[in-house]
C-alpha cells in the first residue's frame, strides 16, 4: 500500500513540475479575427499524449451575438475522418482571450486561453486554464522558421517547454 502511495505521489509531482507555476494568463487581447476561419494544430504539449487524432484542424465560424461554432476535424485509426461541432463564446471581461466551448450539446464545457498570438494572426498559441494542455495553432499546415521561433520564444516566456512539444501528424 505505502509503494502504491510513493508511486502516486511521485507521479503528482513529476506532472506538477512538468507545467508552468500557476495559469499562464494571456500576455495581449485576442481580437475577433482569431475567431474566425482555419486553423491547423501544430503541435501540443499535454501531461500524455491525449488522443490519436492527428492533422487536426479548427474550423471558427462567427456567429450571431459574440459566439462561434467550431468544426474540429482530425485523422484517427490509420486516417479515418472524424469530424465534430462544438458551439463557443468568449468570454466577458477577457479582452477577447479567454473562451468557452460546449461539446457534447452542452453537457461538457471547457474553457481555452488564447496566451499569446502572431501581431499579424498567424499563429497563436492556446492552453486550458491551468497550463496543463498548450497548443501551438497556425492558419497554414505549417510555419516558416521565423514564425516558429517567435512562437517557440513566445511558449519559453510563458514557462512552457518547447522540448514536449508532440508535432501534430
Amino acid at each position: 500500500m505505502y509503494r502504491l502511495a510513493a508511486c502516486v505521489l511521485a507521479a503528482a509531482l513529476l506532472y506538477a513540475t512538468s507545467v508552468p507555476a500557476g495559469a499562464p494568463q494571456p500576455v495581449r487581447p485576442a481580437p475577433p479575427a482569431l475567431y474566425a476561419g482555419r486553423w491547423y494544430q501544430i503541435a501540443w504539449i499535454a501531461p500524455a499524449d491525449p488522443h490519436p487524432c492527428r492533422s487536426a484542424t479548427d474550423d471558427f465560424i462567427p456567429a450571431k451575438g459574440g459566439g462561434f461554432t467550431v468544426t474540429i476535424a482530425c485523422r484517427v485509426d490509420g486516417g479515418r475522418l472524424k469530424q465534430t461541432t462544438v458551439k463557443g463564446e468568449i468570454l466577458a471581461g477577457s479582452a477577447g482571450a479567454k473562451f468557452r466551448v460546449a461539446f457534447f450539446g452542452g453537457l461538457f464545457h471547457q474553457d481555452y486561453w488564447v496566451i499569446d498570438h502572431a501581431a499579424d494572426g498567424d499563429w497563436a498559441l492556446m492552453t486550458t486554464p491551468g497550463g496543463h494542455f498548450m497548443w501551438l495553432l497556425a492558419r497554414g499546415p505549417s510555419l516558416v522558421a521565423a514564425e516558429r521561433a517567435a512562437a517557440i520564444g513566445a511558449m519559453k516566456a510563458l514557462g512552457f517547454d518547447p522540448a514536449r512539444l508532440t508535432p501534430d501528424h
